[in-house]
C-alpha cells in the first residue's frame, strides 16, 4: 500500500487527469454492457471510489513540516463518508432489482443510518463545529489546539525573561575578574552552543492530546445560542432519514414526507441563522462562525432547489415545465437538441433519491 501511496503521489497531476478521462468515460459504456442498470451504477460507483482515495492520498501528502505532526494513521470518517455516498446509488439499484421498488427503501434507509451515525461521530470529535460539505470536508478553521514544529521552534529558539535574564548576569560575569565567574560563563556558553547546534536532539516538541468539550460543556460555553446551533445542525443531519423514514411508509405520490422534510430544513436553518444573528448583534462572541461555514449555509440553501426534483412535486409541476420548454425550443436546430438531451437526463436522474436526496 505503500508503494501505490507514493506512486500516486509522485505522478498527481497524471492521476487526476486520468480519474477525470475515465469518469467522462463511464458516459459511454457499450450498449450491450448498459441495458442493465446494475453494470454501469457499480462501474461509476467503482471509479468513484477509486478517485476519492487518490485524491485522499494525494491531499495528505506528508511536507517536511507536518512530517512530526502527522496524526492517526486509522481511516478518517470523512473518508468513509465520501466512498458511501459514492456507493449509495448502487445500492439502491440493486436494493430495487433485487426486492423492488417498494422493498428497496429498507436497504436505503440502513445507508441513511450509517450515514447519520458517521456525522454524529463527526459531530461529536470536531468539537461540535459546522459539518462542511455534510461532514466530507475538515472543518479545522479557527483550531488553536493543533500545533506544528515551526511554532514549536520558536518558543524554542525565543528567549524567556528567565533567559535574558540568565544571558545579562553570564555577561556581567563575564566583565568581573573573578576566575570562577569565568568558569561559570564558559560553561553557559557551552551549554547554550550545544543546545543550538542539536535542539531537536535535546528538545523534542511535546505531543499535544487534543481534548473536544463535552455536549454539556460546549453549551455552557456557548450559551442560548450555542444550543441553537447544535439543534440546527442535528436537524440537518438527521434530516435525510426522516425523508427516508417516511417515505418508505407513505410512498413516492404522498406530500406528506415532502412536506415534512422541507420543514425540518428550513427549521433547522432558521435556528442556525438566528445563532448567526446573535453573533453580528454582538450579543454573544462565544460562538464565531468562520467563512467556510457561513458558505456551507448558503450551499446548504441552494440544495433546497432539489425539491423541485422531488415526487409529488417533480410529477405534477416540474416535468410538465420542462417537456412544455422542450415543445417551446424543439424547432430551433442546436438548442433543441440540447434542451431535449438536457430534459431527458433530468428526467433520468430524478428516478433515484440518491441523486436528489442533498445527503
Amino acid at each position: 500500500m505503500e508503494v501505490y501511496k507514493g506512486w500516486i503521489r509522485r505522478n498527481k497531476g497524471f492521476v487526476r487527469q486520468l480519474d477525470s478521462l475515465v469518469n467522462n468515460l463511464t458516459w459511454f459504456l457499450p450498449d450491450e454492457f448498459a441495458e442493465s442498470e446494475i453494470g454501469p451504477e457499480a462501474v461509476s460507483s467503482l471509479v468513484g471510489m477509486i478517485t476519492t482515495v487518490n485524491e485522499y492520498i494525494i491531499e495528505t501528502t506528508p511536507t517536511e513540516v507536518h512530517t512530526r505532526c502527522a496524526g492517526s494513521s486509522s481511516i478518517p470518517l470523512s473518508l468513509c463518508l465520501t466512498l458511501l455516498k459514492d456507493l449509495e446509488t448502487s445500492i439502491e439499484v440493486v436494493a430495487e432489482q433485487l426486492y423492488g421498488e417498494k422493498n428497496k427503501w429498507n436497504l436505503i434507509a440502513i445507508s441513511e443510518v450509517v450515514k447519520v451515525c458517521i456525522r454524529l461521530v463527526i459531530f461529536r470529535k470536531t468539537g461540535y463545529k459546522m459539518l462542511l460539505q455534510g461532514g466530507e470536508t475538515e472543518n479545522a478553521e479557527n483550531d488553536s489546539d493543533s500545533s506544528c514544529p515551526q511554532e514549536t521552534k520558536r518558543r524554542i529558539d525565543k528567549p524567556t525573561g528567565n533567559e535574558e535574564s540568565g544571558t545579562t548576569k553570564t555577561l556581567h560575569l563575564q566583565n568581573s575578574e573573578n576566575l570562577e565567574g569565568r568558569a561559570i560563563s564558559a560553561l553557559s556558553s557551552f551549554g547554550k552552543n550545544a543546545s543550538m547546534q542539536q535542539p531537536q536532539a535535546i528538545m523534542e516538541p511535546p505531543i499535544k492530546l487534543v481534548e473536544r468539550p463535552s455536549l454539556w460543556t460546549f453549551l455552557s460555553e456557548k450559551g442560548v445560542p450555542g444550543g441553537f446551533f447544535v439543534t440546527g445542525e442535528v436537524l440537518f443531519i438527521i434530516r435525510p432519514l426522516v425523508y427516508v423514514l417516511l417515505m418508505r411508509k407513505y410512498g413516492t405520490r404522498s406530500w406528506f414526507p415532502w412536506c415534512v422534510s422541507l420543514a425540518v430544513d428550513l427549521i433547522g436553518n432558521s435556528i442556525v441563522s438566528v445563532a448567526l444573528m446573535c453573533q453580528h448583534s454582538g450579543k454573544n462572541q462565544q460562538l464565531q462562525y468562520c467563512d467556510s461555514e457561513k458558505d456551507e449555509l448558503k450551499r446548504r440553501r441552494m440544495l433546497w432547489a432539489l425539491y423541485l426534483m422531488r415526487d409529488p412535486l417533480f410529477t405534477k409541476y416540474t416535468r410538465q415545465k420542462l417537456e412544455s420548454t422542450q415543445r417551446l425550443v424543439q424547432t430551433v436546430p442546436i438548442l433543441g437538441f440540447v434542451a431535449e438531451k438536457l430534459i431527458e437526463i433530468l428526467i433520468g436522474v430524478q428516478t433515484r433519491f440518491t441523486y436528489t436526496s442533498g445527503s
